[in-house]
């Protein structure tokens, strides 16, 4: 969310630009255009109009002109005369003085403009004007207020004379007229429009960096807003992770916006009455627990007082089989005692030596191994300098577990290998390995289930709790459980517990807070 934030706030960024940048840099583009034709266009009609004086004195003054263009400008100037093509002297002969043109001029009068391309611009700017005889004009108003003025300065001069002047001033204005008529030749300026180019790329570029700039400030900013916007669905989203793993005091902070307020408020009051009823559910089963281990036990003892007195075989199967339903019973129980004992830890972990623990525990399930005739080796490169993080009592809960469950269904003389291994510089490995028939990947996946039960080989059935107890009490202490494949078959049960180097936290849960696992 926080990238499709960003992107659309600079694409909004982009767009602004555009719409105020692109604009501005054809305008001037078009501006740069319009100022280069009209100097251009300036200079060669001041050009023709030394062209059209005719006298030597106005050539040499248009070859000087000429000159000092090219020299101080990128422009070039070439004159041809309208009787036959060629330069007048001293200004030299044009390359091609029959081109198109110069035809336009030489015949209609025709002023051309040729930017060399339709975009913006060619190579060089070329413009064309015609020359007319003095006294005329180059076309246009212009040429009417040249002939204007010529007409008033012959008036000045014939000024006071009678009718006989008057008539003579009307024929001298006819000549005139006919003189203003007749074009004498034309100017061509070729300007190169390098330096233009070079303009153009700055007043381009210049916009490019700038817009990158600030599309790349925007970005940055994006990213501060949109982290802002997000933090408070960030929150939302890391209380529902928690509250997913089974944290059940996990809670959001009221922040953001007002919808984000209303959404977090609500998330809370329902994880509150979730996190009110699981706990009361909790005290119910551990309370109903404790309360029927005494009936079971009293009910247990009536059952073998009654087999005791009892000659029929009968009689005595029914109360072997009653007292073997209470004794699964009483197992049920407590287990679930356990396990409500486990989600509602308050005992926070504390450095145990692993190998001597593992060692203590074996050697209390030794005997009944023996009695099926079942070898428990321990094995491993842990020492006994190796020490975990564990809670009082939570390995030794754990060890019962699972070497009980290891030797139902070990078949007899098989061998139960317990191995203790240092898994890396923060965990330490417990595995416990037997020669049962295994777990099928399905069955592994449900086997941390509770009250889920799978048959060992001795046709006996638990009560489906003890690897949820197990995993309740490893991840407690911020470790691992997994199951897998033994090497020649049977089952591993492989628990990763932190050392006491581990540098992760870990939460001291309040009573009746939720844990994850079973």
């Amino acid at each position: 969310m926080i990238r499709r934030l960003i992107v659309s706030y600079v694409a909004l960024v982009g767009v602004a630009l555009a719409a105020f940048t692109v604009p501005v840099a054809f305008t001037l583009t078009a501006q740069l255009r319009g100022d280069t034709e009209e100097s251009v266009l300036r200079e060669a009609t001041t050009m023709a109009l030394l062209l059209g004086d005719g006298d030597a004195p106005a050539r040499e003054a248009l070859a000087r002109m000429a000159g000092a263009y090219a020299d101080e400008t990128p422009g070039t100037v070439e004159v041809v005369t309208a009787d036959d093509g060629r330069a007048m002297p001293p200004l030299p002969l044009t390359a091609r003085p029959d081109d198109a043109a110069f035809g336009d001029a030489l015949e209609h009068g025709r002023t051309t403009v040729d930017s060399g391309s339709r975009l913006v611009w060619g190579p060089e700017l070329v413009i064309t004007v015609p020359a007319y005889a003095r006294g005329g004009t180059t076309g246009g108003a212009e040429d009417d207020d040249r002939t204007a003025e010529s007409g008033e300065a012959d008036r000045d001069r014939d000024g006071g004379a009678g009718e006989h002047d008057d008539a003579d001033d009307g024929g001298q204005a006819v000549g005139n007229a006919g003189a203003a008529d007749r074009i004498v030749g034309a100017v061509r300026v070729r300007y190169a429009t390098a330096d233009l180019t070079d303009r153009l790329w700055r007043i381009w570029g210049f916009r490019a960096v700038l817009a990158v700039g600030v599309l790349a400030v925007a970005a940055g900013l994006g990213a501060i807003v949109a982290r802002l916007l997000t933090k408070p669905l960030r929150q939302l989203n890391d209380m529902a992770s928690r509250f997913g793993d089974g944290d059940l005091t996990a809670r959001s902070p009221v922040t953001g916006p007002q919808e984000t307020r209303t959404l977090a408020r609500t998330l809370n009051q329902g994880a509150e009455r979730l996190d009110t009823l699981v706990a009361s559910q909790r005290i119910f089963v551990a309370d109903a627990s404790h309360q029927l281990r005494t009936p079971l036990t009293a009910l247990r003892l009536s059952l073998d007082n009654i087999a005791d007195g009892v000659d029929d075989e009968f009689v005595r199967e029914d109360v072997e089989q009653a007292t073997a339903e209470v004794v699964r019973m009483s197992r049920l129980v407590s287990g679930l005692l356990v396990l409500a004992r486990a989600e509602a830890k308050v005992s926070a972990p504390e450095p145990l030596a692993l190998r001597e623990l593992v060692e203590e525990r074996l050697k209390v399930w030794r005997p009944a191994a023996d009695e099926r005739g079942v070898t428990i080796v321990l094995t491993g490169d842990a020492d006994d300098r190796a020490r975990v993080l564990a809670g009082p009592g939570t390995l030794d809960q754990v060890l019962d577990n699972v070497l009980s469950n290891a030797l139902e269904v070990s078949p007899d003389r098989g061998t139960i290998t317990v191995r203790v291994e240092t898994g890396g510089p923060e965990e330490a490995v417990l595995e416990v390995l037997d020669q049962g028939p295994g777990m099928s990947a399905a069955e592994q996946a449900r086997a941390f289930d509770r009250f889920w039960r799978g048959q060992g080989l001795t046709g006996r059935s638990g009560s489906g709790l003890g690897l949820a107890i197990v995993k309740q009490l490893v991840t407690d202490d911020g470790g691992t459980v997994t199951l897998r494949d033994a090497p020649g078959g049977g089952l591993c049960v492989r628990i990763g517990l932190r050392t006491v180097g581990d540098g992760a936290r870990w939460i001291s849960p309040r009573p009746g807070a939720p844990r994850s696992g079973g």
